[in-house]
């Protein structure tokens, strides 16, 4: 089995290839070619945040995620439960030790080979099954060779890197540590995030910097693309209203400012811990294209960040995806060309552990194919099973897959359920709390539908 790019998707793909007995070849372009937003020539490498977000099984939909991943003994998620930090209640991991621990376990496992070196086409028929899971940051070369087997434009969209500010230069008689609502999360004790509080004016002030603020300079060619709404630059945020970061990035709501308790922050920014010696944290929501001098005159005005050094700049890159509701099939195979399967980022999914679920579902397919063997799709009630029927486009009307956007795992991409009136004990269920019952009931019932898939076919070369 051949598979094309080491990161989250193509790392676990491997992984359950070879642990199902079936040898793999990697082929991994880093170090030899770089992209606009790696760094190493480790696989899964994280270019963006450090965090999984939410771990919560039980009432969010990536959580969920997190957890039916961690039953089909997937690698990404056992690298991120061991180099985990503290995050609230989410699931943040040290990047570094991350890409070493999944790095280490590829290269030591018997059945997987590895190749460095770009692949500038896809491969013939008679070159046998393969996984591309070459990202968002797929080369030119490949990508024009995509675009001339599917005969089609391929799409895209901007993504933007957040800042990353050395611990020791944040002022804490500022600043305070604290998670939303004193939640603690995996690896957390509730006080994970460094808070940097901001008054009325000083917002306001900031917004304005923001939306004034030198941008980077496109080139001709990226002027038209789209950005994610998933993944916004703080400055556009900034420039659809002047509140719109007190209800996003910015929100105050679940902290209390430990230097003046009796004083509610208008606004908030939030750095979350970077790597396991807690010398690094980023800036929570704030990826950006503004200019580096912008950058730095802009954040090192927010209160606790005058003296800010930053270990690394917000930037941007175009990511490149397909329309997979019209070029792949149920089982992730590039329709014109079956042999071939897309996994990851590439297929439109968007986010860390989304793209890592793709390349897991597209290694047990592939591995079905090997065997002989039937494997039918997870059921949409599952989080795999419902971000595929995104991906593949199951649940689309006619008409919607010219519109096809990447998306996060969300609650909305599940069937629905049947609403619970009362809580265990018999009390009637009310706003919030309804809503969040409502939320366990499609988990119960997702984990439960997924273990049934993970029995049915087993999938173990001789």
């Amino acid at each position: 089995m051949t598979i094309i790019g080491g990161g989250l998707a193509g790392s676990e793909a491997a992984w359950q290839l070879a642990e199902a007995g079936v040898s793999v070849l990697v082929h991994e372009m880093r170090p030899a070619v770089t992209t606009p937003a790696h760094h190493t020539g480790g696989f899964a490498e994280l270019v963006c945040s450090n965090s999984f977000r939410s771990d919560d099984a039980e009432a969010n939909a990536v959580g969920l995620l997190h957890a039916e991943m961690r039953l089909a003994d997937s690698l990404i998620m056992r690298m991120g439960d061991a180099h985990k930090l503290p995050a609230g209640g989410a699931l943040a991991v040290d990047r570094d030790g991350f890409s070493d621990g999944v790095s280490e376990a590829l290269r030591a496992h018997p059945l997987i080979r590895i190749e460095t070196g770009e692949v500038e086409a896809l491969p013939p028929a008679d070159a046998g099954l393969a996984i591309v899971a070459t990202g968002p940051l797929t080369s030119s070369a490949l990508a024009h060779s995509i675009q001339e087997t599917t005969g089609t434009e391929r799409l895209a969209f901007f993504d933007a890197i957040a800042p990353i500010v050395y611990r020791e230069t944040i002022d804490m008689n500022v600043a305070w540590f604290q998670s939303r609502y004193d939640k603690a999360g995996p690896g957390g004790s509730g006080a994970d995030y460094i808070n940097c509080p901001l008054d009325r004016d000083q917002y306001y002030a900031f917004v304005e910097g923001l939306v004034a603020a030198e941008k980077a300079a496109f080139r001709d060619w990226e002027k038209d693309t789209p950005y994610f709404d998933g993944c916004l630059p703080i400055e556009v945020m900034a420039e659809r209203g002047a509140e719109t970061l007190r209800h996003g990035p910015m929100k105050p709501m679940g902290l209390t400012n430990r230097h003046k308790p009796e004083e509610k922050p208008y606004a908030v920014v939030q750095l979350r811990q970077d790597n396991a010696l807690g010398t690094l944290f980023n800036m929570v929501g704030f990826q950006t294209k503004m200019k580096y001098g912008e950058q730095v005159r802009l954040f090192r005005s927010i209160p606790g960040l005058e003296g800010a050094e930053f270990a690394r700049l917000g930037g941007v890159h175009r990511n490149t995806f397909l329309n997979s509701p019209q070029l792949l099939d149920e089982t992730l195979r590039l329709k014109v060309s079956p042999h071939i399967r897309f996994a990851g980022q590439i297929t439109g999914c968007e986010g860390y552990v989304e793209s890592a679920a793709m390349g897991l579902l597209a290694a047990r397919f592939a591995t079905a194919d090997i065997l002989g063997v039937e494997q039918s799709v997870p059921p949409p009630t599952t989080a795999h099973g419902a971000l595929l029927a995104h991906v593949t486009g199951r649940h689309r009307l006619s008409g919607e897959a010219r519109d096809f956007q990447p998306m996060n795992v969300n609650f909305g991409l599940f069937p629905p359920i049947e609403q619970p009136l009362k809580d265990a004990e018999g009390n009637r269920l009310r706003g919030k709390e309804k809503t969040r019952e409502r939320k366990r009931a499609l988990s119960r019932r997702a984990r439960r539908d997924f273990e049934a898939w993970l029995g049915e076919t087993k999938l173990m070369a001789a």
